[in-house]
This record gives C-alpha cells, sequence and structure tokens, in this order.
C-alpha cells in the first residue's frame, strides 16, 4: 500500500479538488493507496472538507491538530499515522505534480527506498527569495552531504525510512534535510513547479526568514563557528591597531584617535552582542528539547467515522 500525507493549512478551496486528482491518478495506475490530509490548526472550514471527504471515501484519514504547530509537524503526524508499505509527502496546493507519483512509485518497485522531488523550474520567484534560497541550500547541502539547491518536501519513501525517521527523538526538526541525512538507496525525479490552483502561499518574507533560521540552527552548528570566526577577526584586528599605537608611540607621531576608539568600541560591541545572540538562540532551542513536549497534539481523526460508515454498510448488506 502507498500512503499519500497531504500536510494542509487553510486550504478550504482547494482540498476537495487536490484529494480527487490524486485518487484519480492512483486508481487509473491500479495503485492501493491510502490519503491522510493532516490538518495543522486551520481557521476556515478545510477539517469540514476532510471530514467529508473521508465519509465519502474511506481511503481518504483526517487527523487534525489542536492548533498550528508547523508543516514539518504535520509531515511527522502524516509519518507517525500512515500504514503503508511507502509514503508520498505532497503539498497540498497542487504545485508539486500528483502526477509524478506513479513515476516515484515504480521506481520504488525497482529497489529504490527514497525518491526525491528535485525541480527542474522553481516557478516565478524574486531574485531576492531566490538568492536567499540558494544561499540557505548551499549550507544545508554541506551539512547533508547531498545536493539539496532544488529539493522539496516531495519524495516517496519506504517503510524503512519512515520508521528511521520516526525514531528520531528530536522535536526541532527539518523533515527535507533529515530525510536526506539518514541515507539509503535513494534516486530522484525531476518536476517543474506549477502554479497555484487556489487560494494564496501561506509563507510571508517574515515566517520564511524564520523557518529558515530555525531549520539551519535544528541541524548545524555552523553559527557558532561564525561566532569563532568573528571573535579571531576583531583579535587580529586588535594585535595590528596595537601595533601601530605603540610604533607612533614611540616614535613621538601619536596623535588623538578619538575617532578610531569610538569605530573599534562599536565594532567590538556589535560582534559580543551578535555572538550573545547566536548563542542565546541555541540555548532557547535546548531549553525546547529538554522540555520534552510533543511536536504536536491531536484533537480529533476521522477513523471513527470511517469505521461507523463501513458498520453501517456491513449491516445493510446483512
Amino acid at each position: 500500500m502507498l500512503s499519500v500525507i497531504i500536510p494542509s493549512y487553510n486550504e478550504e478551496k482547494i482540498i476537495k479538488k487536490t484529494a480527487e486528482t490524486i485518487t484519480s491518478i492512483l486508481r487509473d495506475n491500479n495503485i492501493e493507496y491510502e490519503i491522510i490530509f493532516v490538518n495543522d490548526g486551520s481557521s476556515d472550514g478545510t477539517w469540514t472538507v476532510i471530514e467529508q471527504l473521508s465519509y465519502d471515501n474511506p481511503d481518504i484519514k483526517g487527523v487534525c491538530f489542536s492548533r498550528n504547530f508547523g508543516k514539518e509537524s504535520a509531515i511527522f503526524a502524516g509519518l507517525a499515522e500512515c500504514i503503508g508499505d511507502a509514503c508520498v509527502v505532497i503539498d497540498c496546493d497542487l504545485q508539486h505534480p500528483p502526477e509524478k507519483i506513479p513515476e516515484m512509485y515504480k521506481l520504488w518497485k525497482d529497489g529504490y527506498e527514497i525518491v526525491e522531488g528535485v525541480k527542474s523550474y522553481r516557478g516565478e520567484e524574486k531574485i531576492t527569495h531566490s538568492l536567499a534560497a540558494n544561499r540557505f541550500y548551499k549550507i544545508m547541502s554541506k551539512e547533508t552531504g547531498t545536493d539539496m539547491s532544488d529539493s522539496s518536501d516531495y519524495k516517496l519513501l519506504d517503510r524503512k525510512v519512515i520508521n528511521t525517521l520516526l525514531n528520531m527523538p528530536e522535536k526541532n526538526t527539518f523533515f527535507r534535510a533529515l530525510s536526506s541525512w539518514v541515507g539509503f538507496k535513494k534516486t530522484s525525479v525531476r518536476y517543474d513547479v506549477a502554479k497555484r490552483e487556489g487560494g494564496e502561499s501561506k509563507w510571508s518574507r517574515m515566517s520564511l526568514i524564520k523557518y529558515a533560521l530555525s531549520n539551519i540552527t535544528s541541524f548545524t552548528t555552523r553559527p557558532m563557528y561564525i561566532i569563532l570566526y568573528c571573535g579571531i577577526a576583531v583579535l587580529i584586528m586588535g594585535i595590528v591597531l596595537s601595533i601601530i599605537a605603540l610604533v607612533q608611540k614611540f616614535t613621538g607621531n601619536s596623535i588623538g584617535g578619538f575617532t578610531t576608539v569610538i569605530i573599534l568600541l562599536c565594532f567590538t560591541s556589535s560582534v559580543i552582542m551578535l555572538s550573545i545572540g547566536v548563542i542565546g538562540y541555541y540555548i532557547a532551542k535546548i531549553y525546547e528539547e529538554v522540555k520534552g513536549r510533543p511536536r504536536y497534539i491531536i484533537s480529533s481523526k476521522t477513523e471513527v467515522n470511517n469505521r461507523y460508515k463501513s458498520e453501517s454498510t456491513t449491516e445493510k448488506r446483512d
């Protein structure tokens, strides 16, 4: 069986079309499936639509969070709930083309344990967003040892990979990087990012910045080394300026250096405050981990509805 995991946040307008499109593709290719919609604390009618879809089709399941916990939590909730021998994680807005799922499924049947969805075309992006994304993925590529420049959350995972990810106890996770870091036999499928079928993107510029910072600090200690490099640079600058000041003093060419002192104080103070900020951010992440709170809280599921419907159908047949 193939499980299709779809994180959903305020997708009331598109979720029904998404379910119909994926269901049609899987049925046409004779793939046994289950579809799991994870409602990430939506404020619209997303959960109501999921409940109706689940009632109409017992192969569709729904998981509802008690509040918004974020996309990473929604993905891991789907991994925990799925019962398939493999799963596909796909966005609800159909920017990840569902037509690629049968191709991924075939590659999995051929023995691959991870099938990555790799972007051939990223869609329409602003230059600043593209440059920032490229820099972010260069950092993550170096840490994971794999090229993540065009990676996405769109991928197929074998049951062994799913169980490995679920056994990782950390709370602050970056699914895209972790699924590359774990290894296993992998291949890729290229696709073009499609235009959103409905609604608007839920990612603002600030939320993307927070997302990037959270994922970098949860997966790498590189920013801590940047502090070390800044400290070395300031030390070298201080030594050079000290030598210059001593030479001027002994040669009788010493002059007032008020401006230099002010600049040096401002620079070193900025480096110190930045360093404390980075260290504080990591301490905050450690604090979140040691509290041991769950990644998410599930308020309801649709399995009860499916079971009731199945029992009712059986009684009628009898």
